[in-house]
């Protein structure tokens, strides 16, 4: 049906392309780590353990690795937009539930339900820029959507403190519903139709594709890294939390919110990415963005709070950095198939996610802040193993 509109529908890189491109990366991670923020609360509120009320964190995330694969077979049958805006709308049913429940069990399934519409947004947006686009532009469009995505984590975690700390958490989770649904409006009226997809409907052409792709050491290598990245941001990030929260810091719902304007700095990081990918190249970049990321962890170990929320953006810098060199390269070895590419890609990334959410809950556990960084460190050197070694092209 894209192919009656006229080319022009298209627009080349401007203004208005990059912000709803950004926007519509906000909104696919608006809701996914806005839990972690009130963390703390929740864990009172239902007298729940450190890894089980983590674990709400790693449920959306487990619920976008089983789904990522599945919706981008189906998004290369039926087409992008749609799918897009329609994933935007379906968030906000469970993120409005949420603010109704009274046990751990429901607040898990719920959460679970928010991922499964999440590849809706990230596999298909994936595809579409890889299909409209090429060149720098795209490398500029995809660095983009990782700055959208960026945005969106904070404002997530950033809202919910607030709100909840002025209105409690359930009507936090209320207004981020009514955010998701007035998002949906605005992506539908403002991101361009596809002009360059093929609809590719029969299952076993997709069965194929997904052999080849199997089979690609580029798109395997990728996914591993991806693995290693999500696990570092999300056991990062969910725990750092629950480490705050405790004496000598004894940090509120808002003041964890604070923490996480570190992620604004991945924002302005983020894009220059782009010119450190065509400078030095994929291997290279990731070497240099792992070893920052490394870096934060460690120091992260000192006590003094600034120092801290200086470590997370040195750390979380590094890691947005290997994401957009990830994707990129991605975008960059496959030809056929991008939207399942990026669907395989997604499912190791949020596997690592859902991983990272359970080893460190359990790391934390039994030796506090300290065993948690040895957890991440030992991952971010396979990062780095994988990104210097697994990823280099032949010659």
């Amino acid at each position: 049906m894209s192919k009656s509109l006229t080319p022009s529908i298209i627009p080349k890189l401007n203004l208005a392309l990059i912000i709803t491109v950004l926007i519509t990366g906000a909104l696919a991670f608006i809701q996914v780590y806005a839990i972690q923020s009130v963390l703390p609360v929740l864990m009172q509120e239902f007298h729940a353990s450190a890894a089980a009320i983590g674990s709400t964190v790693g449920a959306t995330i487990l619920a976008v690795a089983l789904t990522s694969p599945f919706l981008g077979m189906i998004s290369d049958a039926f087409g992008r937009k749609a799918f897009i805006v329609g994933s935007v709308f379906f968030i906000a049913i469970p993120t409005l539930a949420l603010s109704f429940v009274h046990s751990i069990n429901w607040l898990w399934w719920l959460r679970f339900a928010q991922g499964v519409a999440v590849p809706g947004i990230t596999v298909v947006l994936l595809a579409y820029l890889g299909e409209e686009f090429s060149g720098n532009t795209r490398i500029k469009l995809m660095s983009f959507y990782v700055s959208g995505t960026v945005l969106g984590g904070f404002l997530g975690r950033f809202l919910m403190g607030y709100i909840t700390d002025f209105m409690g958490w359930r009507h936090a989770f209320l207004i981020m519903g009514i955010i998701s649904i007035s998002g949906a409006v605005l992506v539908w009226k403002n991101l361009p139709a596809s002009q360059k997809f093929e609809a590719k409907p029969q299952i076993s052409t997709a069965l194929i594709t997904l052999w080849h792709h199997l089979h690609n050491r580029y798109i395997l290598a990728a996914c591993a890294l991806g693995f290693c990245v999500l696990f570092s941001l999300v056991g990062c990030f969910t725990y750092i939390n629950l480490y705050l929260d405790q004496p000598p810091y004894n940090l509120s719902s808002s003041q964890l919110a604070n923490i996480f304007a570190v992620y604004l700095i991945g924002m302005i990081i983020t894009p220059l990415s782009a010119r450190l990918i065509v400078k030095f190249g994929t291997n290279l970049t990731v070497l240099i963005a792992m070893s920052l990321s490394i870096l934060g962890v460690l120091i992260t170990l000192m006590h003094p709070l600034w120092v801290i929320v200086l470590a997370l953006a040195i750390m979380s810098s590094g890691i947005f950095i290997t994401q957009s060199s990830t994707i990129t390269y991605i975008s960059a070895n496959v030809t056929e198939g991008r939207s399942l590419a990026s669907g395989l890609y997604y499912m190791c990334y949020y596997a690592g996610g859902f991983a990272g959410s359970l080893l460190c809950g359990h790391a934390f556990e039994s030796g506090g802040w300290f065993m948690t960084a040895v957890v991440l460190i030992s991952v971010q050197l396979l990062a780095m193993l994988i990104g210097g070694v697994l990823m280099r092209k032949k010659a």
